[in-house]
């Protein structure tokens, strides 16, 4: 089976040894800690410390597992630190956007969100491009577009973080906390987790598929922006300032990049699935991975993303608690969150114990995409409750 073998590779790259490269990697991250609690510890309490100390450990892990997650890590410091660099030699103001040629066109929050926009528009169609052209070529361009676009999203996040601050002390937040900061959040988190993917099941077949909707958030964000001025910089409602923030945010998001993928990999599914009805020799389908092995995909993100999604709606509970003294609500946003979460338990469930695969799953988790874009975005759109400051 294709899936074995490549499940023997992630096998092989998550032995307990570490090498010279994967000591340093932590030496690294550890040091990165360190300035940080030296910089700000005096800012932290000790939820945030605590919250520190796991994403160090966590990242460590993950570049022990993901090698490639080392290098990216290390382009978005040298670029984040350019950018904290060159407000410092400006005055430290946000003015320093017009004066400065890097920030103003490459490593500003904005600047670096707009790369991140155009890349992944441009991977979008050359993912596309080398599936019909049979170009390795273009197809490897179409992932160092992804890596970039993924790099330009993290820069323009922490950048950000950093001019919350400038513009206002009492404004700085950690860039997770309005409708625009979140869907940068996700176009990158789901970019990133399709290429750990990629990488591991050689499926860069399905880039252009996981493409379209990581391109159709863009362009929300793009009219969210344009439109609406959402990238402005503003203080955040009292709810919002709180530790649980840093971590149910993320897990959330990390669920719906897992659902989102799956959805894309279900499509791709059910058009060579038709294909090779029509024509079992069908050039489509043969240059597109195995059902099997997409089938295995959807169910492998979809896990992930329920793993997190309930880790998510758990912190939100426990955050609800201590800022509206209640557990749950039934506000609007809690109760479609449930809703989410019970269709892909749903989803998993009717998989392990009736053996349901192909076509019915490759169905239902297109259908699950459109509950979930509900939830998180038309709950917003069309009804209100206690999440309502995150109304367009």
């Amino acid at each position: 089976m294709q899936t074995e073998n490549y499940m023997d590779e992630f096998k092989d790259s998550t032995k307990t040894s570490f090498s010279i490269r994967d000591i340093a990697w932590a030496i690294f991250v550890a040091l990165g800690a360190v300035y940080g609690w030296l910089q700000y510890g005096s800012l932290m309490d000790e939820y945030e410390i605590g919250i520190l100390i796991g994403t160090t450990i966590g990242l460590i892990a993950l570049g022990k597992m993901w090698p490639s997650i080392q290098q990216l890590t290390l382009w978005v410091t040298g670029l984040t630190f350019i950018a904290l660099w060159s407000y410092q030699a400006h005055g430290n103001v946000i003015t320093a956007n017009e004066q400065a040629f890097f920030l103003k066109f490459l490593v500003s929050s904005q600047s670096a969100i707009m790369w991140m926009s155009a890349l992944f528009v441009l991977s979008t169609a050359a993912y596309f491009l080398a599936l019909f052209n049979k170009s390795e070529f273009t197809a490897k361009t179409a992932t160092t577009l992804v890596w970039s676009a993924v790099t330009f999203g993290l820069v323009g996040m922490m950048v950000r973080w950093r001019e919350s601050y400038i513009i206002n002390f009492d404004y700085g937040h950690i860039p997770v906390s309005s409708l625009y900061e979140v869907f940068i959040l996700f176009v990158v988190l789901t970019g990133l987790m399709y290429l750990f993917y990629e990488q591991r099941y050689k499926t860069r077949a399905l880039g252009g598929f996981v493409m379209l909707v990581i391109s159709s958030a863009v362009a929300f964000l793009l009219w969210y922006t344009f439109d609406k001025q959402a990238h402005v910089i503003q203080p955040l409602v009292p709810a919002l300032k709180s530790y649980w923030m840093k971590i149910h945010v993320p897990a959330n998001f990390i669920g719906y990049g897992g659902f989102s993928i799956a959805a894309m990999i279900g499509l791709a599914y059910l058009l060579t699935n038709k294909a090779l009805t029509k024509n079992p020799n069908s050039v489509f389908a043969s240059k597109m991975p195995s059902l099997e092995v997409m089938d295995d995909l959807m169910y492998r993100t979809i896990s992930l993303g329920f793993a997190f999604f309930t880790i998510a709606t758990v912190l939100g509970a426990m955050w609800a608690a201590e800022a509206w003294g209640g557990y749950w609500s039934w506000d609007p946003k809690e109760t479609w969150a449930l809703i989410v979460w019970l269709n892909y338990a749903a989803w998993l469930h009717i998989r392990m114990s009736k053996g349901w695969r192909g076509a019915p799953m490759a169905w239902w988790a297109l259908v699950g995409l459109l509950v979930t874009t509900f939830a998180f975005l038309g709950v917003n759109m069309f009804l209100s409750g206690l999440h309502s400051y995150g109304e367009l």
